[in-house]
């Protein structure tokens, strides 16, 4: 029999989710919402995703392509790339602490 480990909630902030589904390229908003549930495990609601989508552009991270047909596509900046970069070393160099001092105490 399986054991299902606790639910310990969401860990990931929806920009950052966000910006690492634009990091394979633009994407329009569902496709987002896809990409970080399959990614993930969790769906993202709209209003979580435009309310980040909105906030992510306002920092200059995201812009806004041209619709296609009824669909807003979104990309990276040159910016939000940077910024997304750093943060996943940042996550990186956390996890890998993280996992060192777990294995130091089993």
């Amino acid at each position: 029999m399986e054991t299902k480990l606790p639910d310990l909630g969401r860990f990931a902030e929806p920009a950052l989710l966000i910006l690492v589904s634009l990091g394979e390229g633009p994407k329009h908003g569902y496709a987002i919402m896809l990409d970080v549930e399959e990614a993930t495990g969790r769906p993202m609601g709209p209003g979580t995703l435009y309310a980040a989508l909105a906030r992510l552009e306002e920092r200059g991270l995201i812009e806004a392509l041209p619709k296609t047909d009824r669909r807003r596509p979104y990309r990276l900046t040159g910016l939000g790339a940077s910024v997304l970069e750093t943060q996943l070393q940042e996550l990186s160099a956390f996890a890998t602490l993280g996992l060192r001092r777990l294995a130091g105490n089993t």
